[in-house]
């Protein structure tokens, strides 16, 4: 008498499918001490709603003819989100996240708000999921859904990439040290700033600007680029480096 699926959330409310012989006219179907709802019933299938319960119990079919052997079903307590790593990324998606918590071994799907990702069970604790494409820029709600049932949220941030308009000067010694103003949009979660793949100090003054110290570099023009948590943006050979006089 096969009993699919064999698991389900302690709250109850799975469906259930029993297959075997002789089930007609199902008069009761037990989960340990507690009844289901019997919601279909053949002479070789009987369809049911799990009552609530914890831990491993027996199920089996009463009939006018007498009860049947016994199968076991598995109870799953709920999952726990408790922390998202990184908790912003790219409007784009396809960045990677770890959510940290309890009963994800049954994970089977993560919902970033309205669009859903398969996850990787790395643990009972621990899942890795490939974010799917936002529909705007904004935080959204993180559930992840197990056969024990559906975690409380967690908040997401997805961000724009960001763009580049300008820099103030464009030019500047190669011994480095001038202090560059960066005009844009989306600089408010910067993370790096690189002129010619030389990483520079920087610091955010608005979500359209942030001042850079140029580092020191070869005399000609290299690109300046500006990373953060929604993307990376390129100034192609958006800054000069100028050589010093000498005699």
């Amino acid at each position: 008498m096969p009993i699919s699926p064999n698991q389900g959330s302690t709250s109850g409310g799975t469906t259930i499918t029993i297959t075997g012989v002789n089930l007609a006219g199902a008069t009761a179907v037990r989960f340990g001490s507690r009844t289901a709802t019997i919601t279909s019933n053949t002479p070789t299938s009987i369809t049911v709603i799990s009552p609530a319960g914890c831990g491993v119990v027996d199920v089996n079919v009463t009939t006018a003819g007498g009860s049947s052997n016994s199968l076991s079903f598995f109870y799953i307590s709920p999952p726990i989100a408790v922390s998202l790593d990184p908790d912003g990324g790219p409007t784009a998606g396809t960045n990677t996240v770890t959510i940290n918590g309890y009963g994800f071994s049954t994970a089977t799907t993560v919902s970033f708000g309205s669009n859903s990702a398969t996850p990787t069970v790395v643990s009972d604790s621990k899942l890795s999921v490939v974010v799917p494409t936002g529909s705007s820029s904004g935080s959204v709600d993180v559930t992840v859904t197990t056969t024990g049932g559906t975690t409380a949220p967690l908040s997401y941030a997805y961000i724009d990439a960001p763009t580049l308009v300008s820099l103030a000067p464009a030019s500047g010694s190669t011994s480095g040290g001038t202090a560059v103003t960066v005009n844009g949009t989306g600089l408010a979660s910067t993370t790096g700033v690189t002129f010619g793949g030389i990483t520079a100090s920087f610091g955010v003054l608005t979500s359209t600007m942030l001042v850079a110290v140029a580092p020191p570099g070869t005399a000609g023009s290299v690109d300046v680029v500006v990373t953060t948590e929604g993307g990376s943006a390129t100034l192609s050979d958006g800054f000069t480096y100028v050589s010093g006089p000498g005699i």
